[in-house]
């Protein structure tokens, strides 16, 4: 008698508008329908936006709320020990953050799977069975490079990027998708589509490089290989046929890649044509499908992202017409107060995220939204903000089919580290390595050669990007091991000599003479130094270092401590060096450039990739990799991304020789503004020519796209993928546009001696510019079309634009 007066009581407590509406439903029992039929919401074959039109009215305010909040599964469960698989639960921890925050649940935590999975059956069933409307949660965890929590881990999106292979990328995004939902997982915190532009900012590992173009092929490539495909129990042809199985979560939406002075949530300056044409493109060709979008730390033109009108509701919402998700970042909210200085309230914080951005709250902050309920009732909220709100989570749980299959799945284990997703790993690795030098054809080393030195401190270590677990590595290889393992499988008698010769982190060269020795007791030295991250356990443990990842931003690309003195000793014992750099960012060092035999670039690798590399080096794989981001000459040469503005780059270049001379000029005076190694860069073991350049059609109306058609001929001894590159310039325009920009590429697999025409159609809207009248416009005129790469032109062609 008691519950039945409370809730009689819940139009007036709850002030939600909707309950004063004629309905089908009783307030007792609005789960179900008061003449015994069942509730569309509940149907899974009637359609999305039925179900939500018909789940939002029986929803209190209370409920609307929690369901835009964050929650997290140490409301219930033990999370501090990794190790700890005790089944147990906490029932009023679990009660009470379900009364408020039970919309997405943070599961992203390192725990054994028996208990992960008790604790998502637990809430699920709790959500499910002892609520009134069983509104199912969207578990969350990382997915950057592989699901953190013991899943598979592949190369740094960089790296990821480097392959040139959006096909490949979606089988590694089908992987990552495959082990998180067995496990109960529906929401996966990836692709990161920010650009590689401003190299100082400690997360140029977590993007796919600095063209928005490359961005976003490769952005929609993970969105479609993690979502596609329909989950467990659920009708694939329901909800009128609109069915995935993961949602994507694009992030961080947007702009937040080019922070002032590089440090990371620094505010970003730029225009409405900056905005258009550099940082929008990849998200608008990525995440248009994508069940959800994460909004950024950063301010806009000095406009905190989280409460952007224009750029969340005004293109987002109303130009784009995304109908999805929208969450904030941890603690952004907050961030309002603290860092921004828009607002000195919580409950101001609240009704500008929740009015301007349509987005929900993550945790890690104070929880502004649980101020709502009581500014919907002080009308200083509209409460039609927090429904269109929901709106957006509701369709996205439809659409994942979480109403009828929300649980885990009992063999879980059994789509966990598969053969199939191991020989994904491995091409992945294969692929991402780039070939930056190979004078005189050092490389590859055959297996006969007598013994080679392993030098540098990335030899012995496994090297991962940011957004793993602790102790993920121990799941990798190293370098030292996959070299040992690959001449054993070949019955090799070559020798190797092995001295790290210096720390990462150190100045000390005192072991600099054991590898000296190492290399001159050797045929050929492979020195291996770069940037180094750390876990998502040890990169936020006050005490630890690292160059790279999230909040570690830098003011040089230079190798750090003893590694360039390592380098040039053992380049200048004369013996043939090959450098490796395996870094999650471009390393600095035109010395290196100039005086190694032979460099070769391994962005933060996964399980496998100490095994890839001997791979390549010793000619088993041949090199492919192209390079998703330019290498300035010095921190001080940046920006030195190749699609800079007309104008911008004039060259009068001074330099400073080997032997301390000073070569005066003037852009810049003492250095060049040309990068080390150009975006699209990348050399191969065999040799590649272009023929029969053609545009079909030469001439075409501003609406009209055209297609590139090339021949290119293996022309060297040995198979191998190339990667066809086609880049565009306008040649006359109204506004000040990139010298040039890439509009299509495909990456192809030749024999050698064999040849294959490639066409790649090339879409009207990708020669349009943002011009005077702040709108998208095809311009009449000449275009130049390149194909190669960002710094050499292999054939060119003209095409005609007429109004």
């Amino acid at each position: 008698m008691l519950v039945l007066s409370i809730l009689l009581l819940v139009p007036v407590a709850f002030c939600s508008i909707s309950f004063l509406e004629s309905r089908e439903f009783s307030l007792v029992a609005r789960g179900t329908n008061s003449d015994g039929s069942l509730p569309t919401y509940k149907n899974p074959n009637a359609s999305i936006e039925d179900r939500v039109a018909d789940l939002l009215p029986r929803m209190t305010l209370e409920e609307k709320v929690a369901q835009i909040i964050q929650g997290d599964i140490d409301g219930w469960m033990n999370t501090t020990d990794p190790l700890d698989n005790t089944l147990v639960f906490n029932q009023s921890g679990l009660e009470d953050m379900m009364s408020t925050k039970a919309g997405s649940i943070w599961g992203g935590y390192a725990m054994p799977y028996e208990k992960f999975v008790f604790a998502l059956n637990v809430g699920q069933k709790y959500l499910m069975e002892n609520t009134t409307l069983g509104i199912p949660a969207m578990f969350q965890s990382e997915g950057l490079h592989g699901f953190t929590n013991n899943g598979t881990i592949f190369p740094s999106p960089i790296g990821l990027a480097a392959s040139f292979n959006p096909e490949l990328l979606s089988s590694v995004a089908n992987v990552i998708a495959t082990e998180a939902e067995g496990l109960g997982l529906s929401q996966i915190f990836a692709p990161v589509l920010d650009m590689s532009r401003e190299l100082r900012w400690g997360r140029v590992e977590e993007n796919f490089g600095e063209d928005p173009f490359l961005t976003g092929e490769m952005g929609l490539a993970y969105v479609s290989g993690l979502q596609n495909g329909t989950r467990r129990n659920v009708t694939a042809d329901g909800s009128g046929g609109i069915r995935k199985r993961m949602a994507a979560t694009c992030k961080h939406f947007t702009a937040y890649g080019s922070p002032m002075a590089g440090l990371n949530t620094a505010p970003v300056v730029g225009s409405e044509r900056d905005l258009r044409t550099i940082y929008l493109p990849a998200f608008q060709k990525a995440c248009l499908e994508s069940l959800a979008i994460m909004t950024a730390y950063s301010a806009y033109d000095s406009v905190p992202l989280v409460a952007n009108k224009h750029i969340l509701s005004d293109i987002l919402r109303d130009e784009w017409q995304y109908p999805y998700w929208v969450t904030t970042d941890a603690g952004a909210v907050d961030l309002l107060i603290s860092q921004h200085k828009t607002c000195d309230t919580r409950e101001c914080a609240a009704k500008a995220v929740i009015e301007n951005g349509l987005s929900g709250e993550m945790g890690g902050g104070s929880y502004t939204y649980l101020t709502l309920p009581d500014q919907v009732a002080a009308r200083t909220v509209n409460e039609s903000y927090i429904d269109e709100t929901v709106k957006a989570m509701l369709r996205t749980k439809f659409t994942l089919g979480l109403f009828e299959s929300p649980y885990p799945y009992s063999d879980y284990l059994s789509t966990i580290r598969t053969p199939e997703s191991r020989q994904v790993l491995l091409q992945m690795e294969e692929e991402a390595i780039v070939l930056l030098e190979n004078r005189d054809n050092v490389l590859p080393l055959s297996t006969d050669i007598s013994s080679i030195a392993l030098i540098g401190p990335q030899v012995n270590r496994v090297t991962f990007g940011d957004y793993v677990f602790f102790n993920a590595s121990l799941n990798g290889i190293t370098p030292l091991a996959g070299f040992q393992e690959f001449l054993s499988n070949r019955s090799s008698s070559t020798r190797i000599n092995f001295a790290q010769g210096c720390e990462l982190w150190s100045n000390d060269q005192s072991g600099f003479d054991e590898a000296v020795s190492a290399a001159q007791q050797s045929d050929v030295a492979i020195v291996m130094v770069g940037t180094w991250s750390l876990d998502q356990t040890l990169l936020w443990t006050p005490g630890t270092n690292a160059t790279t990842g999230e909040h570690v931003d830098l003011s040089s690309l230079s190798l750090v401590g003893a590694q360039f003195p390592l380098v040039e000793a053992i380049v200048n014992t004369g013996k043939p060096t090959v450098v490796v750099f395996v870094s999650g960012k471009p390393v600095s060092e035109p010395w290196i450039q100039a005086h190694a035999n032979a460099v070769i670039q391994q962005f933060y690798p996964g399980e496998l990739g100490g095994f890839a590399l001997p791979e390549i080096i010793f000619g088993a794989v041949n090199p492919s990799g192209k390079l998703p981001v330019s290498f300035p000459r010095s921190v001080g040469t940046t920006p030195d991304f190749y699609n800079y503005l007309n104008g911008m780059r004039p060259v009068d270049a001074g330099m400073i020789t080997d032997n301390d001379t000073l070569v005066f000029g003037h852009q810049y005076v003492l250095n060049s503004p040309i990068p080390i190694w150009s975006f699209g860069h990348g050399l191969s073991y065999t040799t590649f020519n272009y023929t029969d350049l053609s545009l079909n059609p030469t001439s075409i109306g501003t609406s009209d796209n055209f297609n590139v058609t090339v021949t290119v001929h293996n022309t060297g001894l040995v198979d191998g993928k190339e990667v066809v590159q086609v880049y565009l310039s306008d040649v006359v325009s109204s506004v000040v546009t990139p010298v040039q920009r890439l509009v299509g590429f495909q990456k192809i697999d030749l024999p050698a001696g064999s040849s294959q025409t490639v066409s790649i159609e090339v879409v009207s809207s990708q020669l349009a510019l943002w011009n005077l009248d702040n709108e998208w416009a095809v311009e009449p005129g000449v275009f130049t079309v390149t194909i190669g790469t960002s710094d050499e032109t292999f054939s060119q062609a003209t095409l005609t634009v007429t109004a």
